[in-house]
Parts: structure tokens; C-alpha cells; sequence
């Protein structure tokens, strides 16, 4: 099929589930926010499953192609599975500036980091259990979770990151022997932190990706537009992915107006393209989504193109990102019928 559409990982959570207004309030949360929850913890699983059926109807019912669980489960991307490895004081965070340059309680690493169990792998098992479709589940990379720590154990960031790796890697491998048809590793920071990310995050990802023989995605971004409001023209850490051992790399480009000419840096990978603009509540009409499919045409070939949001839907309103989600859904079918 020509230009499959799948979210980039996130999806909003029920009012109902979580206070929206508390978690729109503070940067995304590093280590554990139980306070975020509307359920009591007696009850959080069984309603977090209610969640993610819902999510998971969702985007069947507005035609997307790859399903993913809407992250409903976590608070943010990244801290459910940071906060599971072995080698962290979760009792005494640390302290981290975020990508706006804030600083944000974050995993204080006191020890060898290990990934001491699967982490996700319920989580997958239980999306593949609703849907028929192909699915992706997302993972934090290494390199961003060695970010996102204060590091009082390593003698440097970089041996933090390779261990991070390494649980990482476990992890993937659990996740396609259970099943998974597409894990996707989100490195924002690559972006944010471009020189560290030249100097070690690409071995780190790679280390991650070691060995593994499904389909993988990297995804790299400008951060939330809710938190996020200037975007660049450009990504400052991008043709160095052509190194990375990963087949599909996630990209924005609707909020950022992103020259698409830069996709010729990634010659060899398959593009995640990011098509619907997350800062405006306005729904895209579905000529609109076609238009910046367009755009990256003269760039990247039509069959190596996957439809997307920019970074992740978390922070909509439900009723806008389920409407962005079906002009998205339709712009993908106006390009298709216009270039099969």
C-alpha cells in the first residue's frame, strides 16, 4: 500500500483517566507522576485498558493502517520504562534541564544500569489482542533517557547511554518475539542536543538496535507544540541518521513548514512523514494533508513514505485528534489515487 498512516506513539487519555489540566501544566514528567491520575491505584490498570480500547477503536475507525496503544498507560513517553531499570534512586530524583532549558526532576542514577524485567511487552500483547491490524510500539532511545538523568554513578554521560542501550535492546528483542510488527525508538534529544548526539548517540542507538531483525523506526523531533512553540527551519541532527541500523525514520514537517529537500539525506531509510500540525486546533482538510504529502515527493519515493502527525497527539483535545486523524486518513487516500 502507498502511504500507510499510523500515530507517532501518542494518543489523548480520557479526562475521565488522567487530570489533563495538571498534566498540560508541567513539562512531561521524567520520573513517576502518579498525582496525574483520576483512578484509584486499586482500579488504574483495568481503567488504563478501558483507555487504550478506546484509543485503539479510534484510530481503526478513522482508517489509520499501523495501530499503535495511544500510550495511555504512561504519563509521558518516556518515564514508564526509564523509571523500570535497575540503577535508579526513584526515591531521591535527580534534577535535569528539559529541552526548553528548565529544570525538571528527572531518574538519578545511583548504579549499574539493567533492564530487570519486559516492560512492555503486556502492553503490546494486549493491543495485538484488539486490533487485526499491523501495530507499532514505541520505546525512549538511549541516548534521551541519558538526557533526561542526573548521572551519579557513571563517569560520563556517554557510559550511561551505552547501558541504557543495552536495556534497550533487551527490550526490542522482547518485543518482536512477542509479536510486534514495527518498534519505533523515540530520540528527541538527538535533535535537541545535536553535539553530544554526534559524539556518542548514534553508537548508543545502534548498540540498541544490535542484532535486531524486525522492522524499526527512530523518531526524531522538535518536542511537544504544546510545550514547545518555536520550531527551527531545519533539524540541527538528521543526515547523520543515514549511519543509524534502523529501516523507517520519523520526521516533522507541518508546524515547521520543514524544506523537504532534506529528505535526500536519508536516501536508504523509509520516512515517517509528519503531515499534521499539533500547535493549531484547527482540522487540516484533506487537501491540505495531501499538499505537504507533495512536498516530499520530489525527495523521497512514494512507496517509501509513511503518513503521520508530527510528533506525538497527546496534548489534543480528543474530538480535534480524531478529526485531524480522519483528514489525515483522507489525504493519504487523495495522494494514493493521484500517484497509483
Amino acid at each position: 500500500m502507498l502511504f500507510p498512516t499510523s500515530l507517532v506513539g501518542s494518543y489523548p487519555q480520557p479526562e475521565w483517566l488522567i487530570d489533563r489540566k495538571k498534566l498540560a501544566g508541567r513539562f512531561p514528567p521524567r520520573v513517576r507522576a502518579q498525582e496525574l491520575w483520576r483512578i484509584d491505584a486499586a482500579y488504574l490498570a483495568e481503567a488504563q485498558d478501558d483507555a487504550t480500547l478506546m484509543a485503539i477503536r479510534a484510530q481503526e475507525d478513522a482508517g489509520l493502517d499501523i495501530i499503535t496503544d495511544g500510550e495511555i498507560r504512561r504519563e509521558s513517553y518516556s518515564n514508564r520504562f526509564a523509571t523500570a531499570l535497575e540503577g535508579i534512586d526513584l526515591d531521591n530524583p535527580g534534577t535535569a534541564l528539559d529541552r526548553s532549558g528548565h529544570p525538571n526532576p528527572v531518574p538519578r542514577i545511583v548504579g549499574k544500569i539493567r533492564r530487570k524485567h519486559a516492560v512492555e511487552v503486556e502492553d503490546l500483547l494486549f493491543l495485538k489482542r484488539h486490533t487485526s491490524r499491523m501495530v507499532k510500539i514505541t520505546v525512549p532511545g538511549p541516548f534521551t533517557m541519558s538526557q533526561q538523568a542526573q548521572n551519579d554513578f557513571y563517569p560520563d554521560l556517554e557510559s550511561a547511554a551505552m547501558d541504557y542501550a543495552v536495556a534497550v535492546n533487551a527490550e526490542i528483542r522482547d518485543l518482536f518475539a512477542a509479536g510486534a510488527d514495527i518498534v519505533q525508538i523515540d530520540e528527541p534529544y538527538m535533535q535537541a542536543r545535536p553535539e553530544p548526539a554526534r559524539a556518542y548517540g548514534l553508537r548508543a542507538l545502534n548498540r540498541a538496535l544490535e542484532g535486531i531483525t524486525g522492522t524499526t523506526a527512530v523518531h526524531i523531533c522538535f518536542g511537544y507544540a504544546h510545550v514547545i512553540h518555536e520550531r527551527p527551519s531545519g533539524y540541527s541532527f538528521l543526515g547523520e541518521l543515514r549511519g543509524c541500523h534502523c529501516q523507517q525514520i520519523s520526521l516533522e514537517t507541518a508546524q515547521s513548514g520543514l524544506d523537504c529537500a532534506v529528505l535526500q539525506q536519508l536516501p536508504d531509510q523509509k520516512i515517517i512523514l509528519g503531515v499534521i500540525d499539533l500547535s493549531n486546533m484547527q482540522i487540516e482538510t484533506p487537501e491540505v494533508v495531501a499538499d505537504r504529502i507533495r512536498r516530499a515527493l520530489p525527495y523521497a519515493a512514494a512507496e517509501n513514505i509513511i503518513i503521520a502527525p508530527d510528533c506525538g497527539m497527546k496534548y489534543l483535545p480528543r474530538d480535534v485528534a480524531y478529526g485531524k486523524m480522519l483528514a489525515m486518513v483522507e489525504g493519504a487516500r487523495i495522494m494514493r489515487r493521484e500517484v497509483g
